[in-house]
């Protein structure tokens, strides 16, 4: 994900844990009950694919502890990203380079936990991170492996051509694979920095060809990151088994996500173009997030003329 360079952290909304001292719960967070409608069911790779084809948008955000991706389910948050932008965001890395696969561990099971203690439904995935899967595709599994075990339920990696064999690989070894192109920055140094990809025909036509290849291959999902609005949409509809997932890359992808700390307005850079302050308006960190749920759900972002390209 492109990182926001905040590196503080927010309280969550508990506003319904027991109060301290009242002999249940604890006084240091205690994570809100479950408060999901009975007819919600876990989120699943079927139930993913039937939004995409009903047209319903798929919402995703980061979380990288319990009581956020607790807060995120309960919001209605479909899908939670333990994202390696955890390393600007939490560590204060000017990169997600830095990330090691033991942190992604770590807070793959912190989110894991959350979800399995608040009774969650959301689907949990988690980065890959850089050096973790580009020396082979074996390597690649014995890292999935550890995400999976640390309560993921889909991995995601970043980069096309390439990565073909490792996904295949994954994926036929029961790894659900989430496929990253656009702006990969795992690879920024690479690109020249933060910057729009697929923007000429060649560029377009190249990101079109990976795309359609990486579905080919068995990724089940797709993240499109600072992709011009018109190709995303096209790819959206040309990729039937795969839902878009979209970052900077307008309205028309099969659903949006954000970091965190970004749509809680808690960048202390420059607000990257793409995000909106859901924190605006809201009473609390959850009203922030069931805003964004709304917006993304009837389409009221993002607005192609002011976050994409």
């Amino acid at each position: 994900m492109t990182p926001s360079s905040a590196n503080t952290a927010t309280t969550a909304d508990t506003a319904s844990a027991p109060a301290a001292g009242n002999g249940s719960g604890s006084p240091y967070g205690t994570l809100p009950p479950a408060s999901m409608p009975a007819s919600r069911k876990p989120i699943s790779l079927p139930r993913l694919r039937e939004m995409h084809t009903q047209g319903e948008k798929i919402t995703m955000l980061t979380a990288y502890d319990a009581t956020f991706a607790a807060v995120a389910d309960a919001a209605g948050v479909e899908c939670i990203l333990v994202g390696d932008s955890l390393g600007m965001v939490c560590q204060g890395l000017s990169s997600t380079v830095g990330v090691t696969l033991e942190t992604m561990r770590h807070h793959t099971d912190c989110v894991s936990r959350g979800l399995r203690r608040a009774q969650g439904t959301a689907w949990l995935i988690s980065d890959l991170p850089f050096g973790s899967y580009q020396e082979s595709k074996e390597l690649a599994l014995r890292s999935a492996v550890v995400l999976m075990q640390a309560g993921a339920h889909m991995v995601k990696l970043e980069g096309g051509g390439w990565t073909l064999d490792t996904v295949r690989f994954l994926v036929e070894r029961g790894i659900p694979v989430c496929a990253h192109l656009g702006l990969t920055p795992q690879t920024v140094h690479a690109l020249g920095g933060y910057r729009v990809q697929g923007k000429t025909e060649v560029a377009a036509a190249s990101l079109r060809r990976e795309a359609h290849a990486l579905q080919d291959a068995g990724a089940a999902m797709l993240v499109l990151e600072m992709v011009p609005a018109a190709l995303s949409a096209a790819l959206t509809l040309e990729l039937a088994r795969c839902p878009t997932i979209g970052i900077g890359a307008g309205l028309d992808t099969a659903g949006q996500v954000l970091v965190l700390h970004d749509m809680l307005g808690m960048n202390l850079g420059k607000m990257p173009k793409f995000v909106r302050n859901f924190m605006e308006g809201a009473h609390s960190v959850r009203g922030a997030m069931e805003a964004y749920v709304r917006a993304v759900k009837d389409g009221s972002f993002p607005v192609n003329a002011s976050h994409a390209w």
